[in-house]
């Protein structure tokens, strides 16, 4: 399914019942929706499941490639609209936290609970700036296998690569085929995105921060500094699993968010 907003149209899908609590998820990046499919696999049956391809992301349409996280964040809240929901659980891994955590801020009503897994309020530091710049750079005249073949030996605990190759191949794929325009215009809007660490003394809703035991990208000091600033938090790392838990140790991230969820019910 499809809906229009501000030039380009954004894929999405639901599953569940929609008597069921809803949930949203949002991915990282540069992924697709299909990353969450351990999960919504899992709640499909008692949730109100959405997923949906972040702008340029996916079958979303790559629109102008010029981005900011403030769009990013019109485009979930105009998703939530557009289903006629409110008071949704919201889940976001990496950049999908950066969007969760913004939307969060700028609509707090909208949102019932957050699950943050493997990401960070803070912005980027200068040499953060600087490293998505050249990241920017490199994409568009070398193109997705080669920013791949890096970007999976950060995002992936090695063990993986052994114990579980069709998650590095789904989400290889993934990159592969993700717009180079896209994933520049994706990285600038990372790099200029704003500082939430102020906010996170105000979220009022129940929150549950995961993070892999083995991430190197967003690190689980990141997650405890976050737990530390979110009244009532609850944190729990994820183990054999590096900055993608919830596709390398699906089992173990999985259980921790049923329970969460179950809580709210």
């Amino acid at each position: 399914m499809r809906y229009s907003a501000q030039g380009a149209n954004i894929e999405f899908e639901t599953e569940g019942p929609r008597t069921g609590v809803p949930i949203i998820f949002i991915h990282g990046f540069p992924f697709a929706k299909a990353m969450w499919q351990p999960q919504v696999e899992l709640l499909k049956k008692d949730f109100h499941v959405i997923s949906y391809d972040v702008r340029g992301h996916g079958a979303s349409d790559v629109g102008d490639g010029q981005y900011t996280v403030e769009l990013f964040v019109d485009d979930v809240l105009g998703l939530l609209d557009h289903l006629k929901l409110s008071k949704v659980v919201c889940v976001g891994l990496s950049m999908g936290g950066y969007i969760a955590l913004r939307a969060a801020e700028r609509s707090p009503e909208k949102f019932r609970a957050l699950v943050l897994c493997d990401t960070r309020s803070e912005a980027d530091g200068n040499e953060g700036k600087i490293k998505r710049a050249g990241q920017a750079r490199t994409v568009k005249a070398d193109g997705m296998k080669k920013f791949a073949d890096g970007f999976l030996k950060a995002v992936f605990f090695e063990k993986s690569f052994e114990t579980n190759q069709p998650a590095v191949d789904s989400i290889r794929a993934m990159i592969e085929n993700s717009s180079p325009t896209a994933v520049a215009g994706t990285l600038i809007a990372m790099a200029a995105r704003t500082d939430t660490t102020p906010s996170l003394y105000t979220i009022k809703v129940p929150t549950l921060i995961l993070v892999g035991q083995h991430d190197t990208v967003t690190p689980p000091s990141a997650s405890h500094a976050m737990k530390e600033k979110i009244p009532g938090a609850e944190l729990h790392m994820i183990g054999k699993a590096g900055h993608m838990s919830n596709l390398e140790n699906p089992e173990e991230f999985n259980a921790h968010l049923l329970a969460f969820l179950r809580k709210l019910k």
